[in-house]
């Protein structure tokens, strides 16, 4: 089977989606540098994973460090993970996400270029249709951004199309080598956790997102949580997003490569479920899977906030063959195991 490097490796999403491709048959080899992630994560992989994870510490902004990895090992592919995530935070600091979340992205394409390894598949982000003018949204819906975050996964997108017609070109012209083949998956809203409780998402500092947030209030590590706006027009007037299990998001990345190694050419999909909840279902479903209160106060809206958001899936399905399975319940209970048995995260392993 081929050798699939994932780069971020110890991260959230990428921790599951190396056990997914694991268990697909796929050989897997990680780099991280650890600065979002914890070495632990290895150590918990190695307990569930069939086989020892293979693993370099590096940062995929160093170019020397990635022309040696692709020198010392045959990679058939690469999964781009390694990004900083964090929308609020990018808006701080916009120079940070474009030298990382860009210049990373072109290291490592240009590594792979240099050693003929021209299959990615790249980390893109919902974000990407900013505030969408129509539900569900599909792959064509208009493309904006609100903020550094987005912008740097929108044009990252933009440069991986660049560098596949470049390729075509140069392949028209007589030059012999494989073409570049990219998917760009396009991630709604990830949430739960590998249903062991031994790898979740361990985010540092105050949470970004609601429902890692929910379960430090469910654990009592924080008082109550914040809604942003009750007075959207939607049900109960709160904000609608796609949340998706994060094995179901890890077995789309399984898809994803099968489908670059089965077929030619390059692809941009849609991640989600294709069914929106608001905010306070989400929290009554986190009350129940925890059996916990989940206090919360209504605060006033926060800038930039869309009303709805949710996929058209049927793209990824006709193409990939792949669907989410996993539903609310299911990511809250999955999500409060890895809470509950990992009250501080990897800080206790």
């Amino acid at each position: 089977m081929p050798t699939i490097l994932l780069t971020g490796a110890t991260g959230y999403i990428a921790s599951h989606t190396w056990l997914a491709l694991q268990d697909a048959g796929f050989k897997v080899v990680g780099v991280d540098d650890f600065s979002n992630s914890s070495p632990l994560v290895l150590d918990r992989l190695r307990e569930l994973g069939p086989q020892a994870p293979e693993f370099e510490r590096a940062d995929v902004g160093d170019a020397a460090a990635m022309q040696a990895l692709f020198t010392r090992r045959h990679i058939d592919a690469v999964v781009h993970f390694a990004a900083h995530k964090a929308v609020g935070e990018s808006v701080q600091r916009p120079l940070d996400y474009y030298a990382n979340n860009l210049g990373g992205l072109i290291t490592i394409c240009r590594a792979m270029q240099a050693a003929g390894c021209r299959r990615l598949v790249f980390s893109s982000s919902a974000t990407v249709y900013g505030d969408p003018e129509r539900l569900p949204i599909t792959e064509d819906s208009p493309l904006s951004a609100t903020n550094p975050y987005g912008q740097t996964k929108l044009i990252g997108e933009q440069i991986l199309k660049d560098l596949v017609a470049a390729d075509a070109r140069a392949n028209g012209d007589g030059a012999i080598g494989p073409a570049w083949q990219t998917a760009c998956l396009r991630y709604f809203n990830p949430v739960g956790a590998h249903e062991s409780g031994r790898i979740g998402e361990d985010p540092g500092g105050t949470p970004n997102n609601l429902m890692p947030y929910v379960a430090q209030v469910a654990i009592g590590r924080r008082p109550q949580l914040s809604v942003f706006g009750d007075d959207y027009p939607t049900p109960d007037g709160t904000g609608v997003r796609d949340y998706i299990h994060v094995v179901d998001l890890a077995e789309g990345h399984v898809a994803a490569l099968r489908r670059l190694f089965d077929a030619p050419g390059s692809f941009t999909v849609n991640l989600g479920t294709g069914r929106g909840h608001s905010v306070l279902e989400l929290v009554r479903a986190y009350a129940e899977a925890s059996g916990r209160p989940v206090p919360y106060q209504v605060v006033p809206r926060r800038p930039g906030d869309v009303a709805a958001c949710y996929a058209d899936p049927s793209l990824a399905a006709s193409l990939l063959g792949w669907r989410a399975q996993h539903d609310l319940a299911r990511m809250c209970s999955d999500s409060w195991r890895w809470q509950s048995l990992n009250p501080e995260g990897f800080k206790n392993p």
